[in-house]
């Protein structure tokens, strides 16, 4: 008997569900459904935990959130819990995600389309990628002994020669590469799961490898890229060993408050994972309650990274279909 359903005698759904039960013998798929029900349990618990760990988070800082919130996001690190601020480690985190985006994503955009596109496949080039994926697992604070290494002591009179190095440009460069591995990676399996036959049908027509790269290839694994781009940001956003390596500050800070100042690119800085671990540590409830509040705060700005992400990826499929 034949497994065929034309379209003529059944809908969409109706000959999907024919096919099944002929293939089936009329069984019912007793393990996919468990496995299908071990899956939704999964995610139900994932989702359980993270909102019972931001209800914790905003619980603990309500009290910062609800009565100084505008006083905590502009005013400067303090010695007084009730005067303290975070808009000094806004400033380092800000310039740390400008040097993620500006270095880290065309460089490694640029690797993995000459990796998937242009570059013979060989031994060397799987050597190249199994290096590659290796130093995506390399935990973050060997990339910070890397930055302090070259950043801070080696490069000291670019980077920073008052501060002694200890500046945004190192914080910033460690960072971009430490995610330089993740953006490669991303983009190389978005660039793979492009169709071979957009590919062909831009050489049957006379098209250059660099046209059917750019006019094709990159715009449909464009979503791809970007939601690999903004998850690699939010390591970024998010890891306080590198910064710690390369100079970051929890004390008193003259400068870093604007947002826009290039000259303090080369002075000592502070982030919010580095202003969040050390209040953390520091005795009392107020200090408590401004940590959790600084969470809030970083978690918003990696949701809203997120959120413009989803926005141009939403943008590029539309074009796409």
């Amino acid at each position: 008997m034949s497994v065929m359903t034309r379209p003529a005698d059944v809908g969409g759904g109706a000959a999907r569900d024919a096919v099944e039960r002929r293939l089936k013998g009329g069984k019912r798929d007793v393990a996919g459904a468990l496995f299908r029900v071990v899956l939704l349990a999964a995610i139900a618990l994932a989702l359980l935990f993270l909102v019972v760990l931001v209800y914790d988070v905003v619980t603990d800082g309500w009290s910062v959130l609800s009565t100084r919130l505008g006083d905590f996001l502009t005013s400067n690190l303090a010695s007084q819990p009730e005067e303290a601020g975070i808009k000094q480690a806004l400033v380092g985190t800000f310039w740390i995600g400008v040097f993620v985006v500006v270095v880290s994503f065309p460089l490694g955009v640029a690797a993995a389309v000459y990796l998937e596109e242009y570059a013979e496949k060989g031994r060397f080039t799987n050597i190249i990628d199994l290096t590659i994926r290796n130093l995506a697992g390399v935990p973050s604070v060997v990339y910070g002994i890397l930055g302090l290494t070259i950043f801070v002591n080696a490069l000291r009179p670019l980077t920073g020669p008052d501060s002694g190095g200890r500046s945004l440009i190192s914080a910033g460069l460690t960072m971009a590469i430490l995610v330089l591995p993740i953006v490669i990676i991303t983009a190389a399996e978005s660039l793979r799961a492009v169709p071979s036959g957009l590919r062909e049908a831009g050489f049957g027509v006379g098209a250059t490898r660099w046209e059917v790269v750019k006019g094709h290839v990159i715009p449909y694994a464009a979503p791809g890229i970007l939601t690999g781009t903004v998850l690699a940001l939010a390591r970024a956003l998010g890891e306080a060993a590198p910064l710690i390596l390369v100079g970051a500050t929890t004390g008193y800070l003259t400068s870093g408050d604007e947002f826009f100042d290039l000259s303090a690119l080369q002075e000592r800085y502070v982030a919010m994972p580095t202003l969040i671990n050390d209040w953390a540590g520091q005795p009392g409830a107020e200090w408590q309650a401004n940590t959790a509040a600084a969470i809030v705060v970083l978690l918003v700005v990696v949701l809203a990274a997120n959120a413009v992400a989803i926005l141009m990826r939403n943008r590029f499929e539309s074009r796409r279909m």
